[in-house]
């Protein structure tokens, strides 16, 4: 495995100006800008049909600009897509690996694929099965793994060429909590060894170990800051959970929707997340609402975020 002091990018990692991808008259991307810099984990996230995944082929070389520029790992698309190719790992939630081949064979055909030397393949596939504390004979079946192990051996894949940036799409997607835990700390010792590593997920519990959190709808970036922030700057008022005490709290809810004192009223579960306007519209409430619902403050999460800004957006 390298460390970050082998890697030879200068600057950010990932670097975006003004992209926009336009497919006839409809903008998939427009006008993204952002950077990563080197050894970040930097979150993608969005609704389905947000331009995540038209961005990321950007990103690896896979899919010209319209408009804007881009680099990777210093290289940029005057260099080909083949150059940006050679500079990032990608691993997709499905597809990487080919379930009737076996554990070697895979690694073997991914190697050919990226025309790795054999001394170099040899050496690097074992540090890499290592890395993951793979224990299985190498002639198992990919169908016969655990999809927690079938995740990271994807992982391994993905890293055989040493990439600078590695993409992860929804790499947890379908697995146990356990094994999400233990895919996770994969993830954070990568970019401690100085590796760039950019995520896409639905798990919102997950985007919780970012550094930063990019957040896209309609293909514009809309968002983009720490967890921190963002949760602070979507919630600058506090946010109280409602929980329904009796059939009585339906109308009650229905009478508050359209009250101009509320900043957002949100259905979470049978339980609703509510943010008034200030602490005095806050109190002026309480009398509608204490007869129907236990009310508690609380933090909020990256899903209130999401919900608030992404979805709430697109209401």
């Amino acid at each position: 495995m390298s460390d970050a002091k082998d890697l030879v990018t200068q600057g950010p990692a990932v670097e975006v100006r003004d992209l926009s991808v336009r497919f006839g008259d409809f903008y998939a991307v427009k006008n993204v800008s952002f950077s990563v810099p080197v050894g970040e984990i930097f979150g993608f996230l969005g609704a389905n049909g947000a331009g995540k995944t038209t961005t990321i082929r950007v990103l690896c070389g896979l899919l010209e600009p319209s408009t804007g520029q881009v680099r990777v790992g210093g290289i940029g698309f005057e260099n080909g897509g083949e150059a940006i190719k050679r500079k990032v790992g990608y691993m997709s939630q499905k597809f990487t690996l080919y379930e009737d081949l076996t554990v070697e064979e895979n690694l073997d055909f991914t190697a050919s694929l990226r025309k790795l030397a054999p001394e170099f393949y040899r050496e690097r596939r074992q540090a890499l099965l290592d890395f993951i504390s793979f224990s299985r004979p190498l002639d198992t079946f990919v169908r016969d793994l655990p999809g927690g192990i079938r995740q990271q051996v994807s992982l391994a894949a993905a890293l055989l060429h040493d990439p600078e940036i590695i993409f992860l799409d929804e790499p947890t997607a379908g697995v146990t909590p356990a094994a999400r835990a233990r895919f996770w700390a994969l993830i954070r010792e990568l970019a401690s060894r100085g590796k760039t590593v950019f995520v896409t997920t639905h798990y919102m519990d997950e985007a919780e170990n970012c550094g930063r959190i990019a957040l896209m709808r309609a293909g514009e970036l809309i968002a983009l800051d720490s967890p921190a922030a963002l949760k602070q700057k979507a919630f600058p008022a506090p946010l109280y959970e409602l929980s329904p005490l009796d059939e009585t709290s339906a109308q009650a809810i229905a009478s508050l929707r359209h009250d101009p004192v509320l900043l957002s009223l949100q259905p979470y579960g049978i339980r609703y997340h509510v943010v008034a306007r200030s602490a005095a519209d806050w109190q002026s409430l309480l009398p509608r609402l204490e007869n129907h619902f236990a009310i508690r403050e609380i933090t909020p999460s990256l899903e209130d975020v999401f919900i608030q800004v992404v979805e709430g957006g697109n209401r």
